[in-house]
């Protein structure tokens, strides 16, 4: 990339810290839980079902996964969902809001030394206080001079966020973990797309890779970024 590049977003969840393998496990325990009404797979597609639908409404994020959680006991389950499987749903969604951020190892490293060298923003999507509260524990965020937390992550998003910001996109590299979020847009827009792949990745954010492309990077780990950079 070389002297083009001025500019570093950084996406938050399964970029700079573990996410979603935590919604695979309250997705478990969901599972468990309707055990009597459908088996494990049919509660999954039908919860990926509601919140395909409910997007627009909910939003990204743990509460809006809950209340999809519910929807998808009120379907399975009918007449069959008790008070008690209700406040079981709630309770898994607030284990979840509690859990501990857990950086991934050489973030900080990493930002430490790209810190005065690039201008470092953090463009992330989900619940606002959800998001807050995972920022202000990863203590990571003296490293950017800009946090957003996104609507959604699509090109006129990113746009927007480079009018209110200032930044071109032409010399902008987006680092995340989705091909859909975090990739594609800042592709389509002229900037470049560095894909870090983490363990688990939800079927929403699926998407097939770019064409091979001088402005396209896949690493193993955002260890391996400043030698990219």
């Amino acid at each position: 990339m070389g002297t083009k590049l001025k500019t570093i977003i950084f996406d938050a969840d399964d970029t700079l810290w573990e996410n979603e393998i935590f919604f695979r496990e309250s997705e478990k325990k969901f599972c468990k839980l309707l055990g009597d009404f459908a088996p494990p797979h049919k509660v999954i597609e039908t919860l990926l079902e509601s919140e395909m639908s409910t997007l627009n409404i909910y939003g990204y994020g743990i509460k809006g996964f809950v209340l999809c959680m519910i929807r998808t006991a009120l379907q399975l389950c009918g007449e069959g969902l008790t008070a008690t499987m209700t406040r079981e749903i709630i309770e898994i969604g607030n284990r979840q809001l509690k859990h501990p951020v857990k950086v991934y190892d050489g973030v900080k490293e990493t930002l430490e030394f790209l810190h005065g060298r690039y201008d470092l923003l953090l463009a992330t999507k989900g619940d606002p206080t959800d998001q807050n509260r995972k920022i202000e524990a990863s203590g990571l965020q003296h490293y950017f001079s800009h946090i957003e937390i996104m609507p959604d992550k699509k090109i006129d998003n990113y746009k927007s966020l480079a009018n209110r910001t200032g930044i071109e996109i032409k010399t902008t590299a987006m680092v995340g973990n989705s091909l859909r979020s975090d990739i594609l847009p800042v592709l389509e827009l002229g900037g470049y797309g560095i894909y870090i792949p983490c363990q688990e990745t939800w079927a929403h954010e699926i998407a097939e890779k770019p064409a091979k492309s001088n402005r396209f990077f896949e690493l193993d780990s955002i260890k391996e970024l400043i030698k990219v950079i």
